[in-house]
């Protein structure tokens, strides 16, 4: 049973930081060739991207709106990935979720949630103004 497991979120206030961490097991997951995405979703709203990192963390993805603020990166060795957000603002509140690209997908530079498969159950984030 492959799973993602989020956790780090909580309440910040405007201007602060949190790094959100996600952690892969179950066998045969292959963790390290899997471009690793973050996501989130506010209330009323579509999920949006956030950001992507190819399985050696050579290459980065980063939505406009958090692009100098969020940096996403992994430790292959610890089967994690991180987001570490900083300068966080009241419309970065959501919940966020980790996701796996489905194998053999490659690095495409872009994020589409159609080609994640293995998705987290999710991290509040809620940031006061």
């Amino acid at each position: 049973q492959v799973q993602l497991v989020e956790s780090g979120g909580g309440l910040v206030q405007a201007g602060g930081s949190l790094r959100l961490s996600c952690v892969a097991s179950g066998s045969g997951y292959r963790f390290r060739m899997r471009v690793m995405g973050w996501f989130r979703q506010a209330p009323g709203k579509e999920r949006e991207n956030v950001a992507a990192i190819d399985w050696g963390g050579d290459n980065t993805y980063y939505a406009d709106s958090v692009k100098g603020r969020f940096t996403v990166s992994r430790d292959n060795a610890k089967n994690t990935v991180y987001l570490q957000m900083n300068t966080l603002k009241a419309e970065d509140a959501a919940v966020y979720y980790c996701a796996a690209q489905r194998l053999p997908l490659p690095w495409s530079g872009t994020m589409r949630s159609a080609d994640f498969d293995v998705w987290g159950q999710g991290t509040q984030v809620t940031v006061s103004s």
